[in-house]
Parts: structure tokens; C-alpha cells; sequence
């Protein structure tokens, strides 16, 4: 159980990492993201349902747990508006490096209201991949950081780490993963439909070209990122999980140096071996932490 929890969110983080690869074509040509992210929800809904449809699994839920689905909606929503605009005043590689102070935000919530405890492996874990996410932003030995910019991504990490507790320690924990990612792709779709009503922007998609580039960035960063997230919530933990997501941002950078052009440097390969050795730390001391207290 507790390897599949491990490997779905490795799985969750480095499909989630991959957003650089399709967000940054179309803010180069100046595409709604409204309309963007509407679709980019609208497609995983639609994916995620037809699935279920198919399966015959059903679609029923509690009254009580449409609150939080409702929330679970805001709050992806608000953190992927946060992350994107964050693109505009940080690199791809930074802004999305930086969305990760989520591990550490997951971690205080996690002990200062749910009483959680925070082993020794996590904390050193904690460390080694805020280490990381500062050498990650370094640029020729200087630390550039735009303020508004780093505002902007904290907020879409504080949204971020939000939706993980809300999934752990909400009624909707009991709905099955298909079906929770269902209706939180459908409640963000509903956030992205209103502000598009709000701004008088175009629900119509100017060519199958760009339907289907929507559809792919769909179902690769947000239908198999969001479901393996949740099955990784529910085997092995928020905090675990969360610090699993450290591999977000090497895969990011990695895709903003090869496909994008961003510089390597030193504190670039130094910053992703912290984050790699924090995640490896925080896996092998749960895993011995398990063992003791069988």
C-alpha cells in the first residue's frame, strides 16, 4: 500500500511538471487563460466522466460533501490562476519551483490544526527541498526574485496546499478517486465558466488544431496528475505526498531548459539533487518508521 502511494505521487508530480510544455505555446500567443484553464478543466471533467459513465460506477455523493467539492474547485482554480500569472513575472523554471513552499505549508496545517506528527524524516526532508527550491533561483550567483511575482506563486502554493488538506481532512475523503477528481475538475470548470461570463470572453475554439492541444494539456497535467494525487493522499498521506511533488519542479525546469531555453547552471543541477535527496530522505525514513512500529 504504502509503495503505491509512492509511486502515484512520483507519478502525480512529474505529469503535473509537465505544464510548461503546454501553457507557455499559448501565452506566447496571447490566449485567453480563462479560456485556456475553462477548457483545460471542461476536457477532465468530460475525460474523467466518460470514464465513470463507461465503468457504470456511479456519480452519487453526499449532500453534505458538495460544500467542500465546491471548494476543492476554488481552490484548484485560484492556485493554477496564481501559477500562471506568476509566468509572467518569474521564469518557468522559478515560478513552478517556487509553487513548492506547498510541502511546508501542507506540513504546518497539518500539525498546528490537525495535530499531525512531523517525524524527524520529514523535517530533514522539508529542509533539503527548501534548500533545493532557493538554489533553483539563484541566476548567475545572484538571487532574483520578482516581489510580486513571489507573492503571486505563494498564493497559488497556499491554494495548493489547501486542496491537499481539504482532501485528507474532508467528508469528501470517502468519495472514490474517479469521482472525486470528477467533481472537482466540474466545480473549477464552473469557476472559469463564470469569470469568462464576468470578462464577455469566447467560449468558441478557433480551429480542431487547438481543441486538441486543450484536450492533451487536459488529461496529461490535470486528469492523471489530480487522480494519482488523490490515491497518493489516501495511501500515504498529505504530508508525504506533498513532499513527493518536490519532483514538480525538476521536471519543469528540465522541460523549460530543453524545450524552452532557460540557462543550466550549477545552482540549477545543485538545487535538483536537494530536491531528489529530500524526497529519497523523506521515503526511506517513513518506510523505517513503519517498520519500528510494526
Amino acid at each position: 500500500m504504502k509503495f503505491k502511494g509512492y509511486a502515484y505521487g512520483l507519478i502525480s508530480s512529474i505529469s503535473y511538471g509537465l505544464i510548461p510544455l503546454f501553457i507557455l505555446p499559448i501565452k506566447q500567443a496571447n490566449f485567453s487563460m480563462d479560456t485556456t484553464l475553462f477548457y483545460r478543466f471542461f476536457f477532465s471533467a468530460l475525460i474523467v466522466g466518460t470514464y465513470l459513465f463507461i465503468k457504470k460506477q456511479s456519480f452519487k455523493i453526499d449532500v453534505k460533501q458538495i460544500p467542500f467539492l465546491i471548494i476543492l474547485g476554488l481552490l484548484y482554480g485560484i492556485s493554477a490562476d496564481a501559477l500562471f500569472l506568476g509566468y509572467d513575472y518569474l521564469t518557468p523554471g522559478i515560478a513552478s519551483t517556487l509553487l513548492f513552499v506547498y510541502p511546508l505549508i501542507v506540513a504546518i496545517i497539518m500539525a498546528v490544526f490537525f495535530k499531525e506528527r512531523i517525524t524527524i524524516s520529514t523535517i530533514i526532508a522539508i529542509v533539503f527541498v527548501l534548500a533545493g527550491v532557493i538554489l533553483l533561483s539563484f541566476k548567475e550567483g545572484k538571487f532574483e526574485l520578482n516581489p510580486i511575482g513571489l507573492g503571486i506563486v505563494f498564493i497559488s502554493a497556499l491554494g495548493y496546499g489547501l486542496y491537499i488538506v481539504t482532501v485528507n481532512k474532508s467528508k469528501v475523503r470517502d468519495i472514490k478517486g474517479f469521482t472525486l477528481s470528477f467533481y472537482s475538475f466540474l466545480f473549477t470548470t464552473i469557476y472559469y465558466a463564470i469569470k469568462m461570463i464576468i470578462h464577455k470572453d469566447s467560449f468558441i475554439l478557433p480551429s480542431l488544431e487547438l481543441t486538441f492541444n486543450f484536450f492533451t494539456f487536459a488529461f496529461v497535467t490535470t486528469v492523471i496528475s489530480s487522480i494519482a494525487l488523490i490515491y497518493a493522499i489516501k495511501n500515504i498521506g498529505s504530508t508525504a505526498t506533498s513532499i513527493l511533488g518536490a519532483s514538480e519542479p525538476v521536471v519543469a525546469v528540465a522541460v523549460s531548459v530543453m524545450i524552452f531555453g532557460e540557462d543550466f547552471s550549477l545552482s540549477l543541477a545543485l538545487g535538483i539533487f536537494m530536491i531528489i535527496l529530500g524526497v529519497t530522505l523523506n521515503v526511506i525514513g517513513d518506510a523505517y518508521q513503519q517498520k519500528r512500529l510494526k
